[in-house]
């Protein structure tokens, strides 16, 4: 080979490096849009995975307001609602949930949408007020328990294979002793103050829409109790038989009205 064909392939040679090492460092094309969407629900995710719920929500925010009516807008919304439920954001948890629920009725993930909803009224947590006072779920206002019922009970009905079925319906018998139980509570309480006619309506409600509930017992007895104070013989009698037909072995019967550990609207 000569000089000459040598000193051109050389020449050549530090060409071709020179182009390939100008390419290698040309600057990288910008993420696209969707590429950085995804870019910003994974450090959501990655929030939302460390607990730190109140960056996921800010970030949550930003998807969902680029992603409407898309698939990952939709989880956007979902993980929005659950971070703000943790962060005790009830209303706005509740909130974010039922935008959801009017917005994407045919969404895939419907029935985890009603769940969610269902847990968040549901909250058997009473937290800090609750562990103090010895307050009991049957004890409190019970419109977020029949909320909870009914998003539970939807989703049962309507996503009756749905995983999420099972758990909504072993919530959905908690919420209905824990509905009775109040009713009792309170004509207990009624009772107790010499409210009679007020503690039967109470007890007899319990009894007529919670049928299966073990509070009935409780509840038959206040309605024997009130209706003797009350001097309807008749009526007292004719549900002591039904008391005793159904719990024989009654402890009320013996003990009389049960005490509560402390009154619920005191700390």
């Amino acid at each position: 080979m000569t000089f000459y064909k040598v000193f051109s392939f050389a020449v050549l040679w530090a060409a071709a490096a020179l182009m390939l090492g100008a390419c290698s460092t040309a600057p990288k094309a910008p993420p696209t849009a969707a590429e950085e969407l995804d870019r910003l629900y994974a450090d959501a995710r990655e929030d939302l995975n460390d607990g730190n719920f109140a960056s996921a929500i800010t970030t949550l925010q930003r998807v969902e307001a680029r992603a409407t009516g898309t698939l990952l807008g939709q989880q956007a919304l979902l993980d929005m609602a659950y971070a703000q439920w943790k962060t005790n954001e009830r209303v706005e948890a509740l909130a974010t949930i039922d935008r959801f629920i009017k917005l994407h009725p045919s969404s895939p993930a419907f029935d985890y949408a009603l769940y969610l909803r269902g847990v968040i009224n549901f909250n058997d947590n009473l937290g800090m007020l609750g562990s103090m006072s010895g307050q009991e779920l049957s004890e409190r206002d019970q419109r977020a328990s029949r909320d909870a019922y009914q998003s539970l009970q939807q989703l049962v009905q309507q996503f009756p294979t749905s995983k999420y079925a099972p758990d909504a319906q072993i919530r959905m018998d908690y919420i209905v002793n824990a509905l009775a139980e109040y009713e009792v509570h309170v004509a207990r309480y009624y009772y107790k103050r010499g409210a009679y006619l007020a503690a039967l309506n109470r007890a007899r409600q319990a009894v007529s829409e919670f049928e299966q509930s073990p509070a009935n017992e409780e509840a038959l007895y206040i309605m024997v109790i009130s209706y003797d104070k009350l001097e309807l013989t008749d009526l007292r009698d004719a549900t002591d038989r039904v008391l005793r037909k159904n719990y024989p072995n009654s402890k009320f019967l013996t003990t009389g009205l049960r005490q509560s550990a402390r009154p619920w609207w005191m700390l």
